[in-house]
């Protein structure tokens, strides 16, 4: 099984450097200004647009990394199941993932770690268990379904939760693979290439900072090169959506 997992991550690791690219070289300056904090970005203090732009980058890349890495550990996750114990990616809305293990069925919400959402998204997945338990038990085979939340790093020491499970890091490998091991193995093969990949990512990176900053200098900086901070403000938090060239 190892081996197999290993040459799946490799085969598919590409795929994730590839969109992590993707988020990189399609940005957009306007696009990006409007969806982040102006305001975190004034406290801390930013005067230069140099340094502005590689925050606004770092944080948007910080963002899309998380997403675009959690959805390929799930597809790592259903696969791993998907050999070891017949594990199928779920069409039940809000479940990724279904096995049967000692005459039960699991249904499984995969995230990435364990601070994964608020009160409001904890409750949503709740429902979705409740839901996909109704439509599980409609099939007269199937009785006792357990619902687990399953976290691809971190712990969670309580994993009980009175109407499904919390299963991360070790204790979630292990429920999906039958392999107590498994979290440790997967360390190596995220490595393919590793070097490469974020070799062409650097490459790219400082294309897209020095696009951003020249553009951010033009658009958002007075002639003294101090940032102007009202157009910044009046893009990102405006009452009414503005015509770009009243703002700039």
């Amino acid at each position: 099984m190892k081996d197999k997992i290993a040459a799946y991550i490799e085969q598919k690791i590409p795929e994730f450097h590839k969109r992590r690219l993707e988020s990189l070289t399609g940005l957009d300056l306007d696009k990006v200004l409007m969806r982040k904090n102006p305001y975190l970005f004034k406290a801390k203090n930013i005067n230069s647009a140099g340094g502005l732009v590689k925050a606004i980058l770092d944080a948007h890349l910080s963002s899309q990394e998380e997403t675009i890495f959690g959805a390929f550990l799930e597809n790592v996750a259903i696969y791993a199941c998907s050999i070891t114990q017949g594990g199928i990616k779920s069409g039940i809305e809000g479940i990724d993932l279904e096995f049967t293990q000692n005459e039960a069925r699991y249904i499984v919400s995969i995230k990435s770690g364990p601070n994964w959402g608020n009160s409001s998204q904890i409750k949503k997945m709740q429902d979705n268990f409740k839901k996909a338990k109704i439509v599980l038990r409609q099939n007269g085979t199937i009785k006792n379904v357990i619902a687990v939340n399953g976290c691809c790093y971190g712990r969670d020491n309580s994993p009980d939760k009175g109407d499904y499970f919390k299963y991360c890091g070790e204790n979630f490998w292990t429920l999906v693979s039958g392999d107590s091991h498994l979290y440790l193995d997967l360390i190596e093969p995220l490595g393919h290439k590793a070097r490469q990949r974020n070799d062409e990512f650097d490459v790219e990176y400082g294309k897209a900072n020095t696009r951003f900053t020249k553009s951010f200098i033009e658009k958002y900086c007075v002639d003294d090169g101090s940032i102007n901070w009202d157009k910044i403000v009046r893009l990102n938090s405006a009452a009414k959506k503005l015509d770009k060239e009243k703002i700039l």
